[in-house]
């Protein structure tokens, strides 16, 4: 089997009375970032994602709140994660599926392996299902 969504650890650097700091140095993550982005304000009545890549590869952060993704793998692997901590974040591999629910006071950063192309999307579910890993 290919690459897999999976939780991804940061260092937790700091103490309860001081705060924290969690970083993502390159060395760390399992690919190159050419992009990151975030989304905040999502109603909880929302849910985002429903589409694939080609080829981008992502790291999900929520920095605050929580947020349930729902990942589906060629082939039909689903696994559902919870991001409520920003010392972890959510590996998502080129061909899956996700789908995002949020907290009122999400806030989700995304560390992203390219630059925005809508030609990498794949926002049919069934183009999705007639895909091979």
């Amino acid at each position: 089997m290919g690459l897999v969504p999976k939780i991804i650890s940061f260092p937790k650097i700091g103490n309860s009375s001081l705060g924290y700091i969690s970083l993502a140095e390159k060395e760390s993550l399992p690919f190159q970032v050419n992009r990151i982005y975030w989304t905040y304000y999502t109603p909880e009545s929302v849910e985002r994602g429903g589409h694939s890549h080609l080829e981008l590869q992502q790291i999900l952060v929520a920095v605050a709140g929580q947020i349930t993704v729902k990942t589906e793998m060629p082939g039909g692997h689903k696994q559902i994660f919870l991001l409520d901590s920003p010392d972890k974040g959510l590996y998502i591999p080129r061909l899956c599926w996700r789908e995002m629910k949020y907290t009122h006071n999400a806030v989700q950063i995304c560390i992203a392996s390219l630059a925005y192309s809508e030609d990498d999307y794949i926002r049919n579910y069934d183009e999705f299902l007639k895909l091979k890993g």
